[in-house]
């Protein structure tokens, strides 16, 4: 029975340092993804102090949700959006991920369905709560056949 004990010890030990050594591996792996989302979210209005600050006197409750839902209103207007320069080819182009920069400059994605591009948006947000949208660039993806 001591012997039998002396094993199973043996085991539960090893089965303890195995797991002591996964606990390690998913904290590093944690703190691996925790440090990537912190720079994606580099260039973001929310994580940016000194662009948020333009907009203090505005008493937003979430300035960057504020202006993407006024971009996707440019999705409403009949045909393509007004903002994307090109005509859809299977459908209207349409305004899908947006990407608050700071507090000039936002990314965005478009697509008809098939066909998809990117655009570059310079925007001004006003004290009235309006918002002028001015096309900086864009691109339109083209297919590799």
């Amino acid at each position: 029975m001591f012997v039998s004990n002396g094993k199973m010890q043996d085991k539960l030990g090893d089965k303890i340092e195995g797991l002591r050594s996964n606990v390690t591996t998913l904290k590093d792996s944690l703190q691996s993804s925790q440090l990537k989302v912190l720079d994606m979210q580099y260039f973001s209005l929310e994580n940016n102090d000194d662009a948020l600050a333009y907009y203090d006197h505005l008493e937003l409750e979430d300035p960057s949700r504020y202006i993407a839902d006024k971009l996707l209103e440019t999705n409403e207007k009949k045909g393509s959006n007004p903002l994307i320069p090109y005509e859809g080819m299977e459908g209207d182009f349409k305004m899908n991920k947006i990407k608050i920069l700071n507090h000039k400059w936002i990314v965005a994605d478009f697509s008809d369905g098939k066909f998809w591009g990117e655009v570059l948006i310079k925007y001004e947000l006003k004290d009235d709560l309006g918002i002028d949208f001015v096309l900086l660039d864009y691109l339109l993806y083209t297919r590799s056949n």
